[in-house]
């Protein structure tokens, strides 16, 4: 239904509004200056609005003209606390927030999809909830507009949902891939204090040193991952954070580490958090230290419906060419709350490449990088797919035999 070219005539006005958000970057659930430039480029469009109450959402339906289920978009509205060193003359104005990841260049693309779907909305053959979304890095802003029915706006259970999310690296512009099964890992964070008895270096035994203690469970922490997770279903323990202590000959009463945890499926998320808890217990015990840990799930794996994966392969690869889409052999280790949605509906998270010209992708600054920078043109390619991928799959339901 929709090619590159349709989106063209569309590109300099999605790109000024990728560039208004890219100087204004907001964080977390409340986005108010994002959400206004998102209601202001949808305005004048066939579109039932409504606002989210727990987060600055903007959820919009567009009716097709012909009778048939509801698909969901998802765009990504938030930014990074990272300070912007990127060169580019768009770059953000405000201190200590950058649109590093690239939420800015969804959102256009998302707006984009809807002009492009509203355009043809006669055609179509049900409806479209377009969702921009507040709080991915690490709010749960999806899991919240869940709670708030985002998925049921249309008036009944979305059929299939659908993201993307471009790169500033490892992918040529205009390279899309997408896999089935596990996409995106589990994240999780864990902050492990270990209380002990402070005392003088020089007297160990007088004290209960909670350093050896810490440093013990870091290193078991990397052997029960080996020794208990299936190899063929991995999981990482990184531990980024480790403090005790103010001195030298000072034995100190606390030690402190936080540790990220990144699995692929439920099972191997439910056994690494048992091995973590009962490794670092036992170590405590074993050393007369107390122990608290403060385990927090953040979010779940990220799995694309193998049927709607190979749908999504199918879409770009119409999109795009054939040569310019690929099946990923494996999942990344990142994580993503779009998992939330996925749990509830089958679906498809696509990767797009966004490498501006003349980059090396294996070489250019990765997302979240200060020094990260996305081609503009990845907005129209978004776009498109997107409308496609959302038009593509009512016209597949309305075929199907009932």
């Amino acid at each position: 239904m929709f090619e590159r070219a349709d989106a063209l005539a569309l590109e300099d006005s999605l790109v000024r509004l990728r560039h208004a958000l890219h100087r204004q970057p907001e964080l977390g659930l409340e986005l108010p200056r994002t959400q206004q430039a998102v209601l202001d480029a949808l305005a004048g469009l066939p579109l039932e609005i409504s606002l989210g109450k727990q987060l600055t959402s903007v959820t919009a339906v567009l009716r097709g003209g012909r009778p048939g289920p509801a698909v969901l978009l998802r765009g990504d509205m938030d930014a990074l606390p990272v300070q912007e060193d990127s060169g580019v003359p768009y770059a953000s104005e405000v201190p200590g927030r950058m649109h590093a990841c690239g939420h800015d260049l969804h959102t256009a693309a998302l707006v984009g999809a809807a002009r492009l779907l509203a355009a043809r909305r006669e055609e179509l053959a049900g409806d479209v909830v377009f969702m921009f979304q507040p709080g991915e890095e690490g709010m749960g802003g999806a899991r919240l507009m869940i709670e708030e029915g985002v998925l049921d706006a249309a008036g009944a259970r979305v059929v299939a949902a659908y993201a993307l999310h471009v790169t500033s690296a490892m992918l040529p512009a205009g390279v899309a891939t997408v896999r089935p099964g596990p996409v995106l890992a589990a994240s999780d964070e864990v902050t492990v204090r270990v209380t002990g008895a402070g005392g003088h270096g020089s007297s160990p035994h007088a004290a209960k040193d909670p350093v050896p203690a810490v440093c013990e469970m870091v290193t078991a922490l990397q052997t029960m991952v080996t020794r208990t997770v299936d190899i063929f279903d991995p999981a990482v323990v990184t531990v980024g954070s480790l403090h005790a202590g103010s001195a030298g000959n000072v034995i100190p009463e606390h030690a402190e580490f936080v540790a990220t945890v990144r699995s692929f499926s439920d099972e191997a998320h439910a056994r690494v958090r048992s091995g973590f808890e009962r490794t670092v217990r036992g170590i405590a015990a074993a050393h007369g230290v107390a122990v608290d840990i403060d385990y927090r799930e953040n979010y779940p794996v990220t799995v694309n419906d193998p049927a709607e994966a190979a749908f999504a392969l199918r879409t770009a690869r119409a999109v795009f060419g054939a040569g310019q889409v690929f099946e990923a052999p494996r999942p990344m280790a990142g994580s993503e709350d779009f998992s939330y949605v996925l749990r509830e509906v089958p679906g498809a998270y696509v990767g797009l490449g966004a490498c501006p010209p003349g980059r090396d992708p294996m070489t250019a600054p990765m997302n979240h990088s200060a020094q990260a920078v996305y081609d503009d043109r990845a907005v129209v390619d978004a776009a498109v797919l997107l409308a496609e991928l959302a038009a593509g799959r009512l016209q597949f339901a309305a075929e199907e035999p009932s």
